[in-house]
């Protein structure tokens, strides 16, 4: 065995599938060429809130090429499904945009236009879309995302507050936000006897699996998903959505192959989105500036089908110290559709709030902002009582304000008003249980197997970078395989763990393939991801933004920005800068721009494509980079890694938001900041 004459990790490697994805040969969900297909096309409902009285069919079926029309009255029935998933499975119609149909056709066009002639007639209910802090329908839900308490409390806070030498109390909101992935959601399902097969856009084939079998009551093996190549998700292909399972209904209906892509319109409605958030904090400190009191209140939505409950105050618990603490979330029960996960959810809307309110009270205690945030920096987990792993923080502030060059203070340049703002940034380090195999092939080449899911974060390189090292081979000997539920367990890509999830069990399978006699190993980390000590695990940033105001049209430019992270070890700079700035770009897309109105009356989302929906291009951030400290974290997984996909919009929207109050002195705390909320303020 030859032996590399340098390590991979570490070096700025070029994506293994770029050349593919270029020139299009990567293949993606939709895309595969199977025999026989058929197209279907949801039919969606009309009203926010009420029943299907009657369906008339019969224009659709007459249309040309028109195979079938699925409706509550004959779809297969999903006795197991649950929630969102028990599509077609009665008459209820509980949020503008469900599904309540679809129409199989010979091609996709034929689908389309019969879409448009299936007649429903409807019993119409009140309904209530609107989020509001005094909703009657507030309750405390059981948990907070994925299993958070809901609500915690330590010491006395409202004595803390009245007796604080310098104290906040402001609310902050935050608007329903739609993860828009490039490619659309979309899936191909082919039932051969008892058996499925689904080609899926989705960020977990296992995860999607099991999911896929519970809700068609069949046995786990009898499933297989395929998620090779994914154009984005950002969460939003985290779980399985309502089309999926449409895909296959019809499938098995018509007793063919049959591909379903959703529309751009579409995924404003099926494929979840960003609660809105109405968060007050109430922060207190002594002359020192050091916190004495901290209260984050949120209030959230959900939807009358399922439950979500973001986890929006859970970061507030740890990110700094205070002897009196206490956080509490409550949700209203609307017809809308569930929310689901955005790109570090709870962490990012939760960070603009507190880091809005953090700003406030340095104001408040004239103290610097960077200078009240290290003193308040906390020696162990203020929640658990764990030591960190590692923790940062002030090394990513003081590094950043060096970089920035930090002076804050409005300037004016003609009609430009410019001002600077600062964040912190923070988001758990996580291992997951995850299977891998590895193969040594006769030619000299190594083959992994990973159930692990690419969704444009340049997982499939990192991981032959780590198995190219631990077999000490080029990186050019090393085939990656992954996107396929065939290949073993392995957990999402989400919640930033995939390549420390994916690359233990990576690693641990090249150990012992080099250890052994034997050319085909399998491992299975399940008996070792949660065995160590419990320490408090999390990377940490901190997010420096310039802001540019102009005096005449009130219009925001962020000039520059700059992130410095604690993330433990880089395994491919390359991948790393591009998902450090891509998280970034989308928190400037926060606190600028994005935001999906809700008309009332219809009890609809009105945003619902791209043009209305606005995210930040290249002129709206005209300079924007990452870096990160050295940091060596062996406490996470053997690579000493920590995950980077989330991190570095949490925290970016306060930074912006923080600048634009030091350019004008006009505090916005309702996102997005548009110029219609400056103009005639500054």
């Amino acid at each position: 065995m030859s032996v590399a004459p340098t390590r991979v990790v570490g070096t700025p490697a070029d994506r293994l599938e770029g050349r593919d994805k270029v020139q299009g040969e990567a293949t993606y969900a939709y895309e595969y060429e199977v025999e026989h297909v058929a197209y279907a096309t949801p039919v969606v409902s009309t009203i926010a809130k009420g029943r299907i009285r009657s369906i008339d069919s019969s224009a659709a079926l007459a249309a040309d090429g028109v195979i079938a029309v699925l409706t509550w009255e004959n779809a297969p029935k999903l006795p197991k499904a649950e929630g969102e998933l028990a599509i077609l499975q009665s008459p209820q119609v509980s949020y503008r945009g469900q599904i309540v149909g679809a129409v199989v056709a010979e091609s996709y066009e034929a689908a389309r236009h019969a879409e448009l002639l299936v007649r429903f007639e409807y019993d119409v209910e009140e309904h209530d879309v609107e989020l509001r802090a005094d909703h009657p329908t507030l309750y405390k839900p059981g948990k907070v995302n994925p299993e958070f308490p809901t609500d915690t409390e330590e010491g006395d806070v409202e004595r803390a507050l009245e007796e604080a030498a310098h104290a906040i109390d402001e609310t902050y909101t935050t608007p329903t936000e739609h993860n828009n992935a490039m490619e659309p959601h979309a899936t191909i399902a082919i039932w051969d006897g008892p058996s499925l097969t689904l080609y899926d856009s989705n960020q977990g084939a296992h995860a999607h699996r099991e999911t896929f079998a519970k809700t068609f009551d069949m046995p786990p093996e009898q499933v297989r998903v395929i998620a090779r190549h994914v154009g984005g998700g950002f969460g939003s292909k985290g779980t399985p959505r309502p089309h999926a399972v449409l895909a296959a209904l019809a499938a098995r209906h018509v007793e063919r192959p049959v591909k379903l892509a959703v529309t751009r319109q579409q995924m404003f409605t099926l494929t979840g989105y960003r609660t809105p958030t109405i968060q007050r904090l109430r922060l207190g400190c002594d002359e020192r500036g050091m916190l004495t009191a901290i209260a984050h209140d949120v209030v959230e939505q959900t939807s009358t089908v399922d439950e979500f409950a973001e986890q929006t105050a859970v970061v507030t618990r740890m990110l700094y110290a205070s002897p009196n603490r206490r956080t509490t979330h409550r949700l209203a029960r609307l017809d809308v559709p569930t929310p689901s996960w955005m790109r570090a959810p709870g962490e990012c809307p939760g960070m603009y709030a507190l880091e809005s309110a953090m700003d406030e009270l340095a104001i408040a205690a004239g103290i610097d902002p960077i200078e009240l945030r290290i003193r308040n920096d906390p020696e162990i987990d203020p929640e658990s009582g764990n030591r960190f792993s590692t923790r940062n923080l002030v090394a990513c502030l003081r590094e950043g304000a060096d970089r920035f060059g930090w002076k804050p203070g409005s300037r004016r340049n003609g009609r430009t008003l410019a001002g600077l703002g600062v964040a912190a940034s923070t988001y758990p380090a996580r291992r997951r249980p995850s299977q891998a195999h590895a193969r040594r092939n006769g030619d000299g080449t190594f083959t992994m197997r990973v159930g692990a899911v690419d969704i444009g974060t340049g997982a499939r390189t990192v991981l032959a970078q780590i198995a190219a090292d631990e077999l000490a081979v080029e990186l050019d000997r090393i085939h990656i395989e992954i996107g396929d539920s065939a290949f073993g367990s392995a957990p999402v890509a989400g919640g930033s763990a995939g390549a420390s999830s994916w690359g233990t069990a990576v690693v641990r399978a090249c150990r012992l393939l080099r250890a052994g006699d034997e050319d085909e190993v399998h491992v299975d980390t399940s008996d070792s991801a949660d065995a160590e000590e419990p320490l408090a695990k999390h990377g940490f940033g901190a997010i420096f933004v310039e802001a540019h105001v102009d005096v005449d049209t009130a219009e925001v430019r962020v000039a520059r920005a700059l992130g410095v992270f604690g993330v433990g070890r880089i395994l491919n700079p390359k991948t790393a800068r591009s998902q450090l700035i891509g998280g970034m770009t989308m928190g400037i897309g926060m606190a600028l721009m994005e935001e999906t109105r809700v008309d009332g009356r219809l009890g609809a989302f009105v945003d619902q494509d791209l043009a209305m929906y606005h995210v930040p291009v290249n002129a709206d951030v005209l300079d924007v980079d990452a870096t990160w400290i050295d940091e060596d974290d062996p406490h996470i997984n053997p690579m000493g890694a920590k995950g980077i996909g989330e991190i570095g919009i949490v925290g970016t929207a306060a930074a912006v938001a923080n600048a634009v109050h030091d350019a004008t002195g006009v505090r916005v705390r309702d996102l997005p900041i548009t110029p219609d909320k400056l103009v005639g303020r500054i």
